[in-house]
């Protein structure tokens, strides 16, 4: 098993409203060459989380940090015009990423501090909502 010390929250950068499953990421993903879909666990809009690439393999969500890193991905990210960062995530979804990040620091013993959104390791907006202050508010 690889060495995970950091949980990587994204957003799937699709419309507000607009559900789409880890298989069609996966297509997406595998469309630009890539031999799987790059995320751990996707979230879908009603709550669901879908499990994507295998934990066990290194994930391809963030340049220079898929050795150690689990990604997390949430379905939205922009506003229905699909192209103005917001934070969409329906309650549903709030719920779940507090749990699975709660149960993913439990398991790989990963600190508050190791939790992280794509833009503080990329020039975007991605996840599109504070991850300090999601870390603050939920006591993860």
């Amino acid at each position: 098993m690889r060495r995970i010390d950091e949980i990587i929250i994204h957003c799937s950068a699709t419309p507000e409203g607009r559900d789409v499953s880890a298989n069609t990421i996966r297509k997406w993903h595998k469309a630009k060459g890539w031999s799987d879909i790059g995320y751990h666990y996707i979230i879908r809009l009603n709550g669901e989380v879908e499990q994507g690439r295998p934990v066990e393999r290194a994930g391809a969500h963030c340049s220079g940090r898929n050795r150690n890193s689990i990604g997390v991905c949430y379905i939205g990210g922009v506003a229905k015009d699909g192209k103005t960062p917001k934070d969409t995530r329906t309650e549903a979804q709030k719920a779940s990423l507090k749990e699975l990040v709660g149960k993913l620091q439990t398991l790989y013993h990963i600190s508050s501090s190791s939790i992280h959104g794509h833009y503080h390791y990329a020039a975007k907006a991605c996840p599109c909502f504070n991850v300090e202050q999601f870390i603050e508010e939920e006591h993860l």
